[in-house]
C-alpha cells in the first residue's frame, strides 16, 4: 500500500490534495507537511513512497528540497506540484532528481495515474525520472539535433548563453534554434516549449 507525503505552504492546497490522493485506490496513508525543512526533516524516517511538492514556497523552496532530498536519498520519489507559470522552476527540479511535475489543478484521473507512473517506473528503473519511459508520440514534429539540444538545455533551466556556452555557439544563434523550435512545437515561450517536450517525449 502507497503513503504519500504532500507539501505545500497553503493550507487550503494541503488538504484539498490529501482529500483527493487520500480516495485513490490503493494509497493507505497521507501525511501533509507546510515546508521543505518539514520535508527534509520527516522523510528519512518515514520514507514515504511519494512526496508531492510545491515548487514555490517561502523558506527554502521546492526545488532546493528536491534537490538535496534526492542527494541524500535517491530512491526519493518527488513530483513537483506547479502553477502554468512555474514550468521553468518545475523543470530545474527535475533536472535535480525530481520524477515530474503536476499542474495543482490536476484531475483525479491523471493524478491516480502519475501516482501509479512514477511507482511502476521507481520498481521498474529507478535512475529514470517517470517522463524517460514515456514512448514519443507519433504525432510530435520533427526537431533537428541542434533544437533537441536547445530545449533539454531549457528543461534543465539554463539561460540562452548557459546554453550557447554549452554547444560553442552565440547566444544569438541560440535564439534563432528556440524561435525555430517555437515554431514546430505550436508554443510561444520557453515554459510552454518544454511543457511540449515532456508531452512528446523529448525531454527527459
Amino acid at each position: 500500500m502507497t503513503t504519500v507525503l504532500i507539501c505545500d505552504d497553503l493550507r487550503a492546497v494541503r488538504e484539498g490534495l490529501r482529500r483527493s490522493v487520500e480516495s485513490l485506490p490503493g494509497v493507505a496513508r497521507v501525511d501533509v507537511v507546510a515546508s521543505g525543512e518539514e520535508v527534509l526533516a520527516r522523510w528519512p524516517h518515514e520514507r514515504h513512497d511519494l512526496v508531492l511538492m510545491d515548487v514555490q514556497m517561502p523558506g527554502l523552496g521546492g526545488v532546493e528540497t528536491a534537490r538535496r532530498l534526492v542527494h541524500q536519498h535517491p530512491e526519493a520519489n518527488i513530483v513537483m506540484l506547479t502553477l502554468a507559470s512555474d514550468r521553468d522552476a518545475a523543470a530545474a527540479a527535475i533536472a535535480g532528481g525530481a520524477r515530474g511535475f503536476l499542474h495543482k489543478d490536476v484531475s483525479r484521473e491523471e493524478l491516480s495515474a502519475t501516482v501509479a507512473n512514477v511507482l511502476t517506473v521507481s520498481a521498474l528503473a529507478p535512475e529514470l525520472p517517470f517522463h524517460a519511459l514515456r514512448p514519443v508520440d507519433e504525432t510530435a514534429p520533427v526537431l533537428t539535433e541542434r533544437e533537441q539540444q536547445v530545449l533539454s538545455g531549457m528543461a534543465a533551466g539554463k539561460s540562452n548563453s548557459q546554453i550557447g556556452r554549452d554547444l560553442y555557439l552565440s547566444e544569438d544563434t541560440i535564439k534563432t534554434h528556440a524561435r525555430r523550435l517555437f515554431r514546430k512545437l505550436e508554443v510561444s515561450d520557453r515554459a510552454q516549449a518544454v511543457a511540449a517536450g515532456f508531452r512528446y517525449g523529448f525531454v527527459n
